[in-house]
């Protein structure tokens, strides 16, 4: 007789739930804090700003709580540029330059594709187990985010002339943050969320300036011209959308596995809508409602115990 324990939700996760429906409704803002930077910085000195607001945060939060930065190895530091390059350089350059070619709505639409994404790609690269409930989840959740970005603007459907390129490029984004997300592992284990967001995020906002500065975009002239809402606007983007949010879903990787957390991201679009309803007057439909449902019945089921029992007997 063999035993084999099967990987399910219990009542711990629950915190871990939380904390992901925060860093989503987070992310969520970030979308109107950047359409209020939008009008008056550049795309990439915006995104390098951004976090170099979140690399600061996270070095004085390592200094108050007395916490050394770890040298890593040699090894450790090849992976950590992979996810610097992968995670914050390549998902903001494909991000920013994508909204140029479509609308943001579509754009979003693009990125709730996201949980399938990292769901295939766990099950491909490192066997993590696939079953309906995680798939029909999945599949519920692309749908539900669709639904909630269609009810807000029908015409995100639609594609300009040039829209392929932007569709492109905002897959882009999808295969950034896939690779940023699973290509964690061993350091999450090793060296801890913590470790591995700040030292990926400090080789990532290093990139960010080279690029910025080979863009021609590294003026701090235009710095002059914000006001306080768009500077609480990039404290914002920077402290809570990158520094405190990246540290909370690497420990949900950690603990419930890239493909859980993936599903979450289906939230941001929704969170997006109404925080625009709340903060910009902006409608909601019944549409929206219905979107909704099927969103958080997908990340139920991709949740959702695996089995009748934590233990099946063979």
């Amino acid at each position: 007789m063999k035993t084999l324990e099967q990987t399910a939700p219990t009542s711990s996760d629950l915190p871990v739930y939380l904390n992901l429906s925060m860093v989503t409704m987070i992310w969520g803002g970030t979308f109107v804090a950047g359409r209020m930077l939008s009008s008056t910085l550049e795309p990439l000195l915006a995104a390098s700003l951004r976090f170099s607001l979140a690399s600061i945060a996270l070095l004085l939060f390592l200094c108050l709580a007395r916490v050394a930065l770890v040298r890593p190895t040699l090894k450790q530091a090849l992976q950590l540029a992979v996810l610097g390059f992968f995670g914050i350089l390549f998902y903001n350059l494909c991000f920013f330059h994508g909204l140029q070619y479509v609308q943001a709505s579509r754009a979003s639409l693009i990125v709730a594709l996201n949980p399938a994404v990292i769901g295939l790609a766990s099950w491909w690269l490192f066997k993590e187990r696939l079953g309906p409930s995680k798939v029909w989840g999945i599949v519920l959740c692309i749908g539900g985010a669709g639904l909630v970005i269609v009810s807000r603007d029908p015409s995100s459907l639609q594609s300009a002339a040039q829209g392929w390129m932007g569709d492109l490029l905002i897959f882009g984004c999808v295969l950034g943050w896939g690779i940023y997300s699973l290509f964690s592992r061993n350091l999450n284990d090793s060296l801890g969320p913590l470790q591995t967001v700040t030292w990926s995020i400090l080789l990532g906002t290093g990139m960010l300036w080279l690029a910025c500065v080979a863009g021609g975009e590294a003026r701090l002239e235009p710095l002059r011209g914000l006001d306080m809402r768009q500077w609480l606007s990039l404290l914002y983007l920077g402290v809570l959308g990158s520094a405190l949010a990246y540290i909370a879903w690497y420990e949900g990787i950690r603990r419930i596995g890239a493909t859980r957390c993936g599903v979450f991201i289906a939230l941001n679009p929704l969170t997006a809508v109404l925080l625009g309803a709340l903060l910009l007057d902006e409608r909601l439909g019944a549409l929206m409602g219905v979107g909704a449902g099927l969103i958080l019945t997908g990340i139920f089921l991709c949740n959702k115990p695996l089995a009748r029992s934590a233990q099946k007997t063979i």
